[in-house]
């Protein structure tokens, strides 16, 4: 199973999992967030709700059409998963589907980052490794991507 977003990180891992798929024979199960709660108090820029989440809805099927399109074109089976969140972490929501699909590994991306922007922004990534019994494996996003 890979999280992905619009991350350099999340699509190092699809790329991890796509040739670990090819070489196990495995399929590839893609998670997106679709994390609601962020919509609820606006963008600049967006004169209305509508318009906003149409914007995120638009650049939702771009991030998984091209996770698609990437494992199409290894010959990878593939299945797409959006889940919504009202408020739930995100590494909650990963780490329970992939619990329910009896997933065989997590392949995630993470940024890297350590100290006082690891405690601001928290990792998703350290939430997922610490809450999951299903093997995690980080793929750490490339500063020359």
């Amino acid at each position: 199973m890979v999280p992905v977003d619009d991350s350099q990180a999340a699509m190092g891992a699809l790329s991890e999992a796509c040739r670990l798929a090819k070489a196990f024979n495995a399929s590839v199960t893609v998670v997106h967030i679709a994390d609601f709660t962020r919509n609820s108090w606006g963008v600049a820029g967006f004169s209305n709700h509508s318009e906003l989440d149409s914007a995120i809805a638009d650049i939702r099927q771009k991030i998984l059409q091209r996770a698609s399109n990437t494992l199409e074109a290894a010959g990878v089976t593939s299945e797409v998963v959006v889940l919504e969140s009202a408020g739930e972490k995100t590494a909650d929501l990963i780490v329970s589907e992939a619990e329910k699909r009896r997933a065989d590994y997590i392949v995630m991306g993470t940024h890297g980052f350590s100290g006082l922007l690891n405690l601001l922004l928290g990792s998703v990534a350290e939430g997922v490794v610490r809450q999951s019994s299903i093997p995690v494996l980080l793929i750490r996003e490339q500063e020359n991507n």
